[in-house]
């Protein structure tokens, strides 16, 4: 556990889906599969909370987001969120939307992998916790909708705006947030949405073998690369230049870089500590 916690304990359970923790793999499972895990507002300040205690735990070097049953995560609920949010004055609803995007904002600045094993239909603000994963793996049969602008929203929401042009091109993103029709498992992986697409049955072999290539990796280049890859999206080159010259001198000190070269002498495959 990190020193610098403080007063504030970690939090020793979540009610609002299964989180569980094993040898460096932290996996959130969305467990309301009667209605295609659908977001509640508990679901987004526990999962907001948990991403903010994450790094401090030092018992996880990977997250996995997945969903239970026939969907990943098929938005906010309807009757649960949409249907309150009518009762709302403007401050009101302001808190709520400046929450579902902190959700987003926190994914992205978590130094860890996340790895999302979209088992089935990601929708709304569920295809946008996909897009701010590090890695989709993708079931066959999986499909992806932006759907805002069908519920008269903006397609401009959680930061989709943002992070979907810089993944596919601004063409293919303003299609996909301007019309909010479904995207199947292999176009996106054609245009570069999906990192990979498996059979149904083999998506939690391939999500567990890659949670398991990234923790038992070198965590540090990890964590840093996913970092500088965030954070250079906004930075001219120079900056970014000077960034990584001064990641890559820590990073030069660290354990797992002297490994390395004693793994190299040694001709033998390098032992990471993460350290």
């Amino acid at each position: 556990m990190s020193p610098f916690r403080a007063s504030p304990g970690l939090t020793q359970q979540w009610e609002h889906f299964d989180f569980a923790v094993g040898d460096g793999v932290a996996t959130v499972t969305f467990t309301r599969p009667d209605k295609l895990n659908a977001l509640t507002f508990d679901v987004y300040a526990d999962l907001r909370d948990l991403l903010a205690e994450l790094p401090h735990r030092g018992d996880a070097r990977v997250l996995v987001l997945t969903g239970r049953g026939r969907g990943f995560c098929s938005g906010g609920d309807v009757e649960e969120i949409i249907g309150e949010l009518r009762k709302m004055d403007v401050t009101q609803l302001l808190e709520f939307t400046r929450m579902t995007g902190a959700v987003v904002k926190a994914m992205r600045e978590c130094p860890l992998p996340i790895v999302a094993g979209i088992n089935g239909v990601a929708a709304g603000a569920g295809s946008v916790l996909a897009l701010a994963a590090d890695f989709r793996l993708l079931a066959a049969s999986a499909k992806f909708a932006f759907l805002f602008t069908k519920v008269g929203l903006a397609g401009a929401d959680m930061g989709s705006a943002y992070l979907l042009p810089r993944l596919v091109g601004l063409g293919r993103a303003t299609e996909l947030l301007m019309l909010g029709d479904k995207l199947d498992a292999q176009r996106a992986e054609r245009i570069g949405l999906a990192s990979s697409v498996v059979p149904d049955e083999e998506l939690p072999a391939a999500v567990g073998a890659l949670a398991r290539r990234l923790a038992d990796g070198p965590a540090q280049a990890y964590s840093a690369t996913k970092v500088l890859l965030t954070r250079e999206l906004d930075m001219d080159l120079g900056s970014a230049v000077e960034l990584e010259a001064i990641t890559q001198a820590l990073l030069m000190n660290t354990e797992d870089h002297k490994e390395f070269y004693r793994a190299w002498t040694a001709g033998r495959s390098p032992q990471w500590t993460g350290r």
